[in-house]
């Protein structure tokens, strides 16, 4: 028996085209809708992000960073003001400094002592009066000390004689036989040590003595050379 023929086969292949299409649809209607949610949602986010990644810094941005280097700049400064500034130092002359031979102990030496000077001895010379240019060696020194003994320079005279007859004014003569000694002719020459320890070598010692024994006995050198005139002793 034969299966009777559709009298419109073309309008029937368009409906069944349709209808799947329309089933197709229908079963993924949910999966598209979630794909066109999932990418309006991710649109809307990468706008929002593509938003806000503007290069142009805000307000608040350039306070925060002009903050930061006020900050910076502080801090730098301070280090710098806390760093101490070296002060100029008087520098003094350098004092040579001794150095320790190795024979040196740890022990402080004491100072050395420093020895006196032996300090020149100054020999006073007296003037020598006019009226004694005429003298030199012992008998200038006893014309020096006429004075002294309250005798005039006219009693250098007789004074010559008498003591050229007694030692010839030889301040070492010795009498060998009675002891006398010196330019007066001292008995015994101790007796001028009251002048002098150095009576035995210091001219000058004997002819004080001299004077002063002729002052006592004599009252001047002519009236002892007048007794020595008499008797050849005085």
């Amino acid at each position: 028996m034969s299966t009777p023929r559709d009298p419109q086969p073309g309008r029937h292949r368009e409906l069944r085209q349709r209808t799947g299409l329309a089933g197709l649809l229908a079963v993924h209607s949910r999966k598209i809708a979630i794909g066109v949610l999932c990418a309006a949602v991710l649109g809307a986010v990468g706008y929002g992000l593509a938003g806000n990644a503007d290069p142009t810094p805000t307000a608040t941005e350039l306070a925060a960073a002009r903050a930061a280097e006020a900050d910076a700049a502080s801090r730098d400064y301070t280090r710098l003001d806390a760093t101490p500034t070296p002060s100029a130092s008087v520098s003094a002359t350098p004092t040579p400094s001794l150095s320790a031979s190795p024979a040196t102990t740890s022990r402080a030496q004491p100072p050395a002592t420093a020895k006196p000077k032996p300090s020149a001895t100054r020999t006073t010379t007296t003037p020598t009066p006019s009226s004694c240019k005429g003298f030199s060696g012992n008998q200038l020194t006893a014309c020096k000390l006429l004075p002294s003994f309250g005798f005039a320079y006219s009693q250098m005279s007789p004074l010559v004689k008498l003591w050229q007859h007694e030692s010839g004014w030889n301040h070492k003569a010795e009498n060998s036989g009675s002891g006398a000694y010196g330019i007066p002719q001292a008995l015994p020459g101790s007796k001028m040590a009251k002048f002098g320890d150095d009576w035995k070598t210091n001219p000058a010692t004997q002819i004080k003595w001299g004077l002063d024994y002729i002052k006592n006995r004599y009252s001047t050198p002519a009236g002892a050379w007048s007794h020595f005139q008499d008797v050849s002793w005085y």
